[in-house]
């Protein structure tokens, strides 16, 4: 049996293949050549025709194909993948870095996470700002070697896309957490640090906590700009 297919049988056999032609896709592994036909795949990952058109509806949803009659699949252009989707994100980051569109991202962090830092220190229920506080603790655990330096960082930044109490800011808490799990690293790489500053995070918080939309949401663009700025620089 080809590696391949047993890897798709080993688990969703659905999502296996979403993720194999996923992955395919955005790293260009089928190159010039006609995407596989519907009996193709079926014979590829030794699955059923009607787990194969599920998974082709997921990537159509992904905006990475389209598949219509007498046309058979086809690739879309790259201009209208979902990347907000957080697995056409994170193929999309993996398959190559590259630092402008590592610049992209942080440019939308920019405009999306001030304004949730915002709202965080308006709206945050207990339950949320206690959210936060543990991601600040687990960032100072992390610099003691006692957590997940990634783990925690993205914690925290997600907890406050959620404090935020706006059902679109919460939306794009997965995105954001699937591109972090990219950019931290890179920005850490270009910094010559494996951590973030955890007190830097905790200033933002406590801004949160007392309530200061307007210095929340600086502290919060302070924190994300010098991402950017780094990057900016790295590229030139």
């Amino acid at each position: 049996m080809p590696a391949m297919r047993r890897s798709v049988l080993g688990g969703g056999v659905t999502q296996a293949i979403v993720q194999d032609l996923g992955v395919g896709i955005v790293t260009g592994r089928f190159g010039r050549t006609p995407f596989p036909t519907e009996n193709e795949l079926c014979k590829m990952y030794g699955a059923a025709r009607t787990v194969v058109r599920e998974a082709v509806k997921v990537l159509t949803a992904k905006g990475l194909i389209t598949s219509r009659a007498r046309q058979g699949i086809r690739i879309t252009p790259e201009d209208n993948w979902n990347l907000l989707d957080p697995d056409v994100l994170h193929w999309t980051l993996e398959r190559k870095f590259s630092l402008p569109l590592l610049i992209e991202f942080t440019q939308i962090r920019l405009s999306v996470e001030p304004g949730a830092a915002a709202l965080a220190a308006i709206a945050a229920t207990e339950t949320d700002k206690a959210a936060i506080r543990q991601a600040i603790v687990r960032m100072y655990a992390a610099e003691r070697g006692e957590d997940d330096p990634l783990a925690s960082d993205i914690a925290f930044h997600v907890a406050v896309l959620y404090a935020s109490n706006n059902r679109f800011y919460r939306q794009l808490r997965e995105m954001i957490a699937t591109a972090l799990h990219v950019s931290i690293m890179r920005t850490n790489e270009l910094k010559g640090v494996k951590l973030a500053s955890a007190r830097d995070h905790e200033k933002v918080a406590k801004l949160i906590f007392a309530g200061d939309a307007a210095e929340a949401s600086e502290a919060m663009r302070k924190l994300i700009q010098g991402a950017l700025s780094l990057i900016q620089r790295a590229t030139r």
